[in-house]
């Protein structure tokens, strides 16, 4: 995701001026950080108390509230009426980090949301303007779509940890301080951005309380190649009270659901993949849905072409990552260079 950013934040500079940026990457199904890419921004020590923030939900345009409201990008000072203390990001991290203005746009593709952007300008610049705001709103797609390829591509070429039956374990207190972890949560510690973990405990808590129904899990892309599941829980009911936080190599039922939404299968398309991983012929599938042979071949038919094979063997093994078991159970390769260059030029060409 490193070479997207850089590629796609050239381009945007060539039409709005800013300082410092900063790409997340966000699990579809919970909305918690993943991974970060940023250049000039806040300081890695920092973005922990960033992703409390973001997941708390307690501030002006968190990536959740603007990919539910009617345009994804907005600016701080716009929400604020020009008042950039009132934003509780702005006046903890931003301004004592010489930061003004913050232009924040939600990647939203077909629904599903991928990540979010932020431009920030320094405090002797002036604000972002209307103009500045359309502009990246309508960019949110083409933004979402290399995210979307970008996850899509270190899905399929993930590799086995050698440890992958080793689940490690980190114990937090209320501040996210770690407060103690076994051998295997002190290796697997290395492999993940702290906010990632910031974001999952942060999110267990507010589930302990009832504040948030939403998993406290995140499908994470690990330093080495693999993917991580991070999940979190609190021990007793009280918010104050030690958060585990589990890791552990995740395994074709956590990534093969992740893999469909990259792809963009509709739920009766992951359905059928699911059958045809389980070895199931047409006129099966057929009887199990009960709906026409040739209605399951049109499924297949359009299974095929999203996710780019010509066999039912080819499919599974491309969903599936081959030696990954499948299971498909929950509700997508980088193209050619300068796609997303040509789309910033078309949308502020308008």
């Amino acid at each position: 995701m490193r070479e997207f950013s850089r590629r796609a934040t050239r381009a945007i500079a060539r039409r709005i001026a800013f300082d410092g940026v900063c790409l997340v990457s966000l699990d579809p199904a919970t909305g918690l950080p993943t991974s970060e890419v940023s250049e000039h921004a806040l300081t890695a020590d920092l973005n922990r108390r960033m992703a409390q923030i973001e997941v708390d939900a307690d501030d002006f345009n968190v990536f959740r509230a603007l990919a539910r409201s009617a345009w994804p990008a907005a600016s701080i000072s716009g929400a604020t009426g020009g008042d950039l203390n009132r934003s509780r990001r702005h006046r903890e991290l931003r301004a004592p980090n010489g930061f003004g203005d913050e232009l924040r746009i939600t990647l939203v593709s077909a629904g599903v949301t991928w990540g979010g952007l932020t431009l920030l300008r320094r405090a002797d610049r002036g604000p972002f303007t209307a103009d500045d705001v359309e502009l990246t709103g309508s960019l949110s797609p083409y933004l979402a779509e290399g995210v979307r390829r970008s996850i899509l591509l270190t899905a399929l070429r993930a590799r086995r940890h050698e440890d992958e039956d080793v689940a490690g374990l980190v114990l937090l207190a209320e501040d996210d301080s770690i407060l103690m972890t076994d051998a295997a949560g002190h290796a697997w510690l290395a492999q993940i951005d702290p906010h990632v973990l910031a974001g999952v405990a942060r999110r267990a808590r507010t589930m302990a309380v009832g504040d948030d129904a939403r998993l406290a899990r995140a499908r994470v892309c690990a330093a080495d190649g693999g993917w991580l599941i991070v999940r979190g829980s609190v021990l007793s009911g009280d918010r104050d009270a030690c958060t585990a936080i589990t890791i552990e190599p995740a395994g074709g039922h956590d990534l093969a659901p992740l893999i469909a939404d990259a792809y963009g299968l509709t739920d009766r398309e992951r359905l059928i993949t699911q059958l045809v991983a389980q070895g199931l012929p047409t006129k099966a599938i057929s009887g199990h849905l009960r709906i026409s042979p040739w209605t399951v071949q049109d499924h297949l038919k359009s299974v095929f072409e999203k996710v780019g094979v010509h066999t039912r063997g080819e499919l599974v093994s491309r969903v599936f990552l081959e030696h990954f078991e499948p299971r498909l159970s929950e509700q997508a390769a980088v193209g050619r260079d300068g796609w997303f260059e040509q789309s910033v030029a078309s949308q502020s060409g308008r």
